[in-house]
């Protein structure tokens, strides 16, 4: 064969190729401006009637690809029909959430037009939202008992029409979330912002349904969100997470880099209030919930979850008493298992675990013009049985906590809690113990709160247990101790300064003061301890408040009345306002010489 002859063939072949892929691509651009309005009436007719009429799906334009086998929708609205919903309502049939959904486009990828033609399978590679809007709307709604057994699987909706559909992903990148729901008192909306969602190999089939290794049909379904930064609607906080993530397939949700961060110092940040007001510092470097029923949480809006891990973390809480406590509110309504009860939310967390926090509290005394704090270092422990769920309410009341840290980062402290969960006075009852300690780490509250100074004194040992609720609490408690010494301290309301009482101190120690338990020759002391909260103070004060009241009494000076904080109060509020009188009229004095 000649070599014009051999190019010849070629050239006849290539002809052949070319006349081939032309009929193929206008025989798709054929089938393509043919399909689209055919597959505009179907999608749309598929998601009204497969939503029992609930749904509507609009678009603008649709683009199809017979080639690569590709979907695109442009300018997509899912909106639910109010009028058909309240009707599913009516004949308890209706969802718990409804959806609403806007975006630019969705685009599906390497759809099996083939296999769906012919074999009656929807295999796709990929379903793509970019920047979605969506809302997602909480209705509180009730099924017939009957009703459930009665109503058609998602399967038995589609089989007419195909034997399965199978989706390897769906990624839904950089939302804007809202949900709302409306069953509460007042309506209640949170948004996220850039919010990713991803959902693993999707299949819907006869068998698929009934596959307990799938969360609704998915093998995993899991979200992200990534560098949520806000200020808080008051303008006192910035608040700044770093990723959270949630998995059904691991039953994880994980928030790394929580912190709420006050956007004021300690006291001007008091002073923006006419009250008293905890200002609150908070570094959480993770919170981890374990074993998360997401069935639950979505179908019924219930937490419940195997366990909630917290730490490490900072956590810091300020207060003034330099301005009046609110007028009519009573802290005692933020103790821990009250406030729990009052979660919209039914609310089941098996073990929550504390793991290396440091907490610290300070407060401002007028009296003294000085910032106390008290530490607790590494608190590591576990709570049980963090519910307010009816149902496990009915089988187990009781949540325990067991705590364990170090007072003033270096006295081992152990306390345990029994919170009585149903009731109605806030009962609840403690016990604890503390090793070895020297009491003058104690003096950066005690100095500034309690006009005390601890010259000296050892610990070895102190235990104590006490029954509480939301009034009072009383108790027994021991302490072993040597060597105790103090210095009396007057007060700063005058501005004249904290000063050391030299001759009431000599006295205090020479006859009140016992500087060690037991004393030669005789058994330990031990002491009752009782308190009564007033309504400005919280939990934790009337717990440290009823154990202060037998240190005092041990240590021999429980016969000294402590001063009534209301009137104290009063007196300092008196003294503040007469100080800031005198300031406003000396800047008016300077203002006129001035001028």
């Amino acid at each position: 064969m000649t070599a014009q002859h051999k190019n010849k063939v070629w050239i006849w072949i290539g002809s052949i190729f070319g006349i081939l892929i032309l009929i193929v691509a206008f025989g798709a651009m054929f089938l393509s401006a043919r399909w689209k309005p055919i597959l505009t009436e179907k999608i749309k007719s598929e998601v009204y009637n497969g939503s029992h009429h609930l749904y509507r799906i609009d678009f603008k334009s649709i683009n199809l690809n017979v080639i690569t086998g590709s979907l695109a929708l442009r300018d997509v609205t899912l909106i639910p029909d109010t009028a058909v919903f309240d009707s599913l309502k009516k004949k308890q049939l209706a969802p718990a959430h409804t959806f609403e959904l806007k975006l630019k486009k969705l685009q599906i990828s390497r759809v099996g037009i083939l296999t769906a033609y012919f074999k009656k399978r929807i295999d796709v590679n990929e379903i793509l939202l970019q920047k979605p809007s969506i809302n997602m709307i909480f209705n509180k709604v009730t099924k017939k008992a009957d009703s459930i057994k009665d109503e058609k699987s998602l399967y038995e909706q589609i089989s007419k029409t195909f034997k399965s559909i199978h989706v390897k992903s769906i990624k839904i990148i950089d939302a804007d979330f809202d949900y709302i729901n409306k069953t509460a008192a007042k309506k209640t909306k949170n948004s996220i912002k850039h919010l990713d969602i991803n959902i693993n190999d999707f299949l819907l089939d006869s068998l698929s349904g009934n596959d307990t290794t799938r969360f609704y049909y998915t093998k995993d379904a899991s979200f992200q969100i990534s560098g949520y930064k806000s200020i808080t609607k008051d303008k006192m906080y910035s608040m700044r997470v770093d990723t959270i993530k949630g998995s059904t397939a691991s039953k994880k949700i994980t928030v790394k880099g929580f912190n709420l961060t006050p956007l004021y110092d300690e006291l001007p940040f008091a002073r923006k209030y006419k009250i008293q007001k905890d200002r609150y510092n908070f570094n959480f470097d993770k919170i981890e919930f374990h074993g998360v029923d997401f069935i639950g949480l979505n179908t019924d809006q219930k937490l419940h979850a195997k366990s909630l891990g917290i730490g490490p973390a900072n956590v810091e809480v300020f207060m003034s008493r330099e301005s009046p406590p609110p007028p009519g509110f009573d802290k005692g309504r933020n103790y821990p298992h009250m406030a729990l009860k009052r979660l919209n939310m039914p609310t089941l967390i098996d073990t929550v675990k504390l793991r290396n926090i440091n907490v610290k509290y300070a407060e401002f005394n007028p009296a003294s013009k000085k910032i106390g704090s008290v530490d607790f270092k590494a608190l590591t422990g576990n709570i049980l049985n963090v519910t307010n769920d009816s149902l496990q309410l009915r089988k187990k009341n009781h949540a325990v906590a067991d705590l364990n840290s170090l007072l003033m980062g270096s006295g081992k402290l152990n306390v345990k809690i029994d919170f009585n969960l149903t009731d109605n006075n806030g009962a609840f009852t403690y016990s604890g113990n503390l090793g070895k300690f020297n009491l003058k780490n104690l003096n950066p509250l005690s100095k500034a709160l309690g006009l005390i100074e601890i010259e000296s004194g050892d610990v070895q040992h102190i235990d104590f247990s006490a029954n509480g609720n939301l009034r009072s609490a009383s108790g027994k408690m021991n302490m072993l101790y040597t060597n105790l010494k103090v210095k009396l301290l007057s007060d700063n309301i005058d501005g004249e300064g904290t000063k050391e009482k030299g001759f009431l101190s000599f006295l205090a120690n020479a006859i009140l003061v016992k500087n060690e338990n037991p004393q030669k020759g005789e058994a330990p002391r031990t002491a009752s301890m009782a308190n009564t909260r007033i309504n400005s103070a919280s939990f934790f004060n009337l717990m440290w408040k009823t154990v202060f009241v037998g240190i005092k009494d041990i240590a021999g000076v429980g016969v000294v009345p402590e001063k009534n904080p209301v009137k104290q109060q009063k007196v300092i509020a008196k003294k503040i306002r007469e100080q800031k009188r005198a300031d406003r009229k000396a800047a008016r004095k300077a203002q006129r010489e001035k001028n």
